[in-house]
């Protein structure tokens, strides 16, 4: 049996095949192993901004009101069983490398076939596989990237398709607009299930959506308005029907991520899963979800964001809207594939300096280039070869009730999280 560094070295190493969009090899490694997928019952969860929340959400009430509960998320922040994992608990190292060992079988043979499965569908496998021998009761599932052509796409009709906001992102693969960016993600959907949407769709995306819908034969259901009684940088308290809800999850748009769970919750409840009020506000407020406007630390305040596309970046804004006067001193690097002056517009107004790095990563922007980004939103803008030192500098600039905001890239986050809570600890 492989180890767990050995399953780690086999997954990553898969990674120079690239990523083929489409269901053939996936289907294949999967009937090789029984098809593990058929035998559990799923929420597929699809869409450009969101996901990851939602699907958390999701998994803490349905944990928390006793059913065994898998997760499948991507990408992951600082480890990689965050991808995997059973009651919000991350898959065991063993876990990992027996499921692992199973798939690599199938995979040397399709392999040798010239039906090479990539790495993202041997993470699908593993994750299917675990999910069963663990006897998963409900699986809550992410896309990967799009749907209709997601690996995580190969399962049968789900108890609920989720659709989370949509906005421009990875158009090299899905679309130059957000109708057939929409289309792409509604490809989840299918015939005899019910389909849950977040409330705030862009008129086109949910034209698309509703299409499908109809399509489908689907009901969609779309949270009513909820009633935000408090908010701060740190969540917010809402008013959802009858529900109480606190959200410890910063920004409006994780208001709108939680009522998007709560009617998924209730959609898969009338399916023979009942949850009462009491364990959807346990659920919800249990909910922890590193590196989005995650604070780090209140004094100072240390903010740390994943968000790189437009959309992610207006979030992040309207987060930071919640500080008036406060000076916001930024660390924050990009990859060359994002639409890196558009979030920047919306981001560095906020900010009174800017501590460029490179996230390491093959895609990132290098510092230097970044910084002439930058200044054309941020006069105060230095580059930086160390991300380590970034962060102190940046941090020996805060006084009084200045703000350190790290942001930019998910890679980065990641990066920079462990940086950042040795030094404010």
């Amino acid at each position: 049996m492989l180890t767990y560094e050995q399953s780690l070295e086999f997954i990553h190493g898969i990674a120079r095949f690239g990523s083929k969009p489409g269901l053939r090899r996936v289907t294949m490694l999967l009937e090789r192993m029984g098809n593990p997928q058929d035998k559990l019952k799923f929420i597929h969860v699809a869409g450009t901004d969101g996901k990851g929340s939602t699907c958390t959400m999701i998994s803490h009430i349905l944990a928390g009101a006793g059913y065994r509960t898998g997760l499948y998320i991507s990408p992951y922040v600082l480890d990689f069983r965050e991808r995997i994992q059973l009651n919000n608990e991350m898959i065991a190292k063993d876990e990992l490398a027996a499921s692992t060992t199973l798939v690599k079988a199938h995979w040397d043979a399709l392999d040798a076939m010239g039906e090479t499965p990539t790495e993202f569908e041997v993470v699908v496998a593993v994750a299917f596989d675990y999910f069963l021998r663990m006897g998963c009761e409900i699986v809550v599932s992410e896309v990967g990237l799009g749907g209709r052509y997601d690996a995580t796409n190969v399962i049968g009709p789900p108890l609920c398709s989720v659709i989370t906001h949509i906005s421009m992102d990875h158009m090299e693969y899905l679309g130059n607009t957000i109708e057939e960016i929409a289309r792409q993600k509604a490809g989840i959907i299918k015939k005899g299930g019910v389909t849950v949407c977040y409330p705030r769709q862009e008129p086109e995306a949910l034209a698309a959506i509703m299409e499908e819908c109809a399509k489908m034969e689907n009901p969609l259901i779309t949270p009513h308005n909820a009633g935000i009684l408090s908010a701060d940088i740190f969540g917010s308290d809402v008013r959802y029907g009858e529900l109480m809800l606190q959200i410890p999850l910063a920004g409006e748009h994780q208001v709108w991520n939680a009522v998007t769970a709560v009617e998924a919750v209730k959609a898969v409840a009338s399916q023979g899963f009942p949850v009462d009020d009491a364990h959807i506000a346990a659920g919800i407020a249990a909910t922890k979800f590193p590196s989005r406007v995650e604070a780090l630390c209140r004094d100072p305040l240390v903010l740390l964001d994943g968000g790189h596309n437009p959309a992610e970046a207006a979030a992040l804004s309207r987060a930071l809207d919640m500080l008036p006067g406060r000076r916001i001193h930024a660390v924050m690097g990009m990859l060359t594939d994002k639409e890196v002056d558009a979030c920047l517009s919306q981001i560095l107004p906020h900010c009174v300096s800017v501590a460029a790095v490179t996230p390491d990563i093959y895609r990132a922007m290098p510092a230097a280039d970044f910084a002439e980004e930058a200044r054309r939103h941020c006069a105060d803008v230095t580059v930086y070869d160390d991300t380590r030192q970034a962060v102190a500098a940046t941090l020996a600039r805060c006084e009084g009730d200045d703000v350190l905001l790290a942001c930019g890239s998910l890679y980065l986050a990641a990066e920079l999280r462990p940086i950042l809570l040795e030094m404010v600890k």
